[in-house]
């Protein structure tokens, strides 16, 4: 059943929205949590742009729906909150500082480590706001906590 309340039917397949929510409670809240055809995401509202990506973290599966959003390299980023890895809201890319060590006059710069959260879409349709599951075919790091044992949030079904 979706959080409006309507049932799902047979037709929904992987690839189809999801309602979710309203846009007036997500950006009154900031983000939710909601399962998407049964993979665990976090959705966020930040600086008047949505975004959705799979709820644990890629490195060792801290919950991002309990993390901070901070700016780093003028990229709004997901910390995490067990072990501060930075994840770009926009496309899932984990970000570090690195540093030349050989060179006493280096300053830090920013990095990417590649994606490594899978992202999703989301979608606004009167008012109420639908997630899409990504269909990159890509394996992304974060696909081993998206399911199964380390679900966070149990569906009702």
């Amino acid at each position: 059943m979706d959080p409006d309340g309507t049932e799902q039917g047979p037709e929904q397949t992987e690839s189809s929205p999801v309602c979710v929510g309203t846009e007036v409670d997500l950006q009154r809240r900031e983000r939710m949590t909601a399962v998407v055809h049964d993979r665990e995401v976090v959705i966020f509202y930040h600086k008047g742009e949505y975004h959705a990506m799979d709820i644990r973290c890629y490195h060792s599966g801290g919950p991002l729906h309990l993390g901070d959003i901070e700016d780093f390299d003028g990229r709004p980023c997901i910390v995490c909150p067990w072990h501060k890895y930075k994840i770009t809201l926009a496309t899932g890319e984990g970000l570090y500082q690195s540093i030349n060590p050989k060179d006493p006059a280096a300053k830090p710069k920013w990095c990417s480590k590649g994606i490594k959260q899978r992202i999703h879409l989301v979608t606004v349709d009167q008012g109420k706001i639908y997630v899409t599951l990504s269909k990159e075919p890509f394996k992304c790091d974060s696909d081993f906590y998206a399911t199964g044992n380390f679900k966070v949030i149990r569906s009702s079904f």
